[in-house]
């Protein structure tokens, strides 16, 4: 489910950013089964999945090639940039509006879903620990050593960027003119302050940054279904992979979000109440029965959300807290991890 909506989108990123703007006529269609094209964008993604698929081929250069190479040099570059937003702004700070003037904190965590960045740690939380592995690291201590490293370096950088794009969103002005998604918005802000050479920059920033999370997305994937189904090798799997993301790129960056909504609405409260009991694992009586319900309760709660974001009428559930606001998972899920701590141990397990 992650990769059916993560992976597409590091494909239209990377085109809505990284080369829309170097194209004369990004608009262009073309009739294909009875179906308009974007000519551009059809072409970019498939070359992009082609090169994901080739790198991905090889899951033990991975972390060398990847890592090693393309990392620090997209570090470097994302640091240079977000450091612009803030030292450069674009426009001054503009006042909240919609639901960021009454309701700030659950708008922000609703859109936050996203990012899939919940979703995504899951992900490359195993492609790292398969990586260890290789690298012949087996030790659990050790590897959970690395892990916290990772996550800490993880967490560092996110939030560097991200707070450099909310200053961008609150002070975009006049570059949020006609814009339809973020991404327009970044490319409008760095064109005015830094031209072609910034837009070169960018391009770079983004198309590697879309490469690197793609190839650990199909990597990652293709193990755990080669793991799960033996019979699939590896190597078809990517090739499967790869193919299903040029093919759901092409419904284009806008409207892939708009699709992608109501599904993290019903799905993000379970990876977020994934992260909480993995946390209180140890403090559970029960944890298999406590881990169940938990992340049945979410999923549950979750389907009503997602329900109502795409349309559907769930006003019979208006008495309950941040419904509205499309968290009405929060509270139940929130008592139900309480009830499960105060458990009392099973007493057949017990015996």
């Amino acid at each position: 489910m992650y990769s059916a909506f993560a992976a597409p989108r590091t494909g239209l990123v990377a085109f809505e950013i990284g080369a829309r703007p170097f194209i004369d006529n990004p608009d262009a269609v073309m009739m294909l089964a009875g179906k308009e094209f974007n000519i551009a964008q059809l072409i970019y993604t498939l070359v992009f999945f082609f090169i994901v698929m080739f790198l991905s081929l090889y899951p033990g250069k991975l972390l060398d090639n990847v890592g090693k190479v393309l990392t620090p040099i997209l570090i470097l570059l994302l640091v240079s940039l977000a450091s612009s937003v803030i030292i450069l702004p674009g426009f001054e700070v503009n006042q909240p509006v919609g639901e960021y003037i009454n309701s700030p904190l659950t708008k922000g965590i609703i859109e936050g879903y996203n990012t899939m960045d919940t979703l995504a740690s899951l992900m490359f939380g195993m492609l790292i620990i398969d990586l260890l592995r290789k690298k012949g690291v087996n030790d659990t201590t050790d590897q959970t050593k690395y892990l916290v490293r990772a996550a800490f370096i993880a967490a560092g950088g996110l939030a560097f960027v991200y707070v450099s794009l909310f200053y961008l969103g609150a002070s975009a002005g006049d570059f949020a003119i006609g814009a339809e998604n973020g991404g327009q918005i970044l490319t409008n802000y760095v064109t005015h302050h830094f031209g072609s050479i910034g837009m070169l920059m960018l391009s770079t920033v983004v198309t590697l940054a879309c490469l690197t999370t793609a190839i650990g997305l199909v990597t990652a994937c293709a193990e755990f279904f080669n793991e799960l189904i033996p019979s699939l090798s590896y190597k078809l799997l990517v090739v499967l992979l790869s193919l299903i993301c040029a093919t759901v790129a092409n419904v284009g960056l806008s409207q892939l979000i708009s699709i992608s909504i109501p599904v993290l609405m019903t799905i993000y409260p379970v990876a977020i109440a994934l992260v909480l009991v993995t946390f209180l694992t140890e403090r559970f009586a029960r944890p298999a029965f406590s881990h169940r319900v938990i992340l049945s309760v979410a999923l549950f709660f979750g389907i009503f959300d997602g329900l109502q974001t795409a349309g559907m009428d769930m006003s019979f559930l208006d008495f309950m807290p941040l419904h509205a606001e499309g968290m009405a998972w929060l509270l139940p899920t929130a008592l139900t991890a309480i009830v499960c701590l105060f458990l009392p141990k099973n007493r057949v397990a017990a015996a």
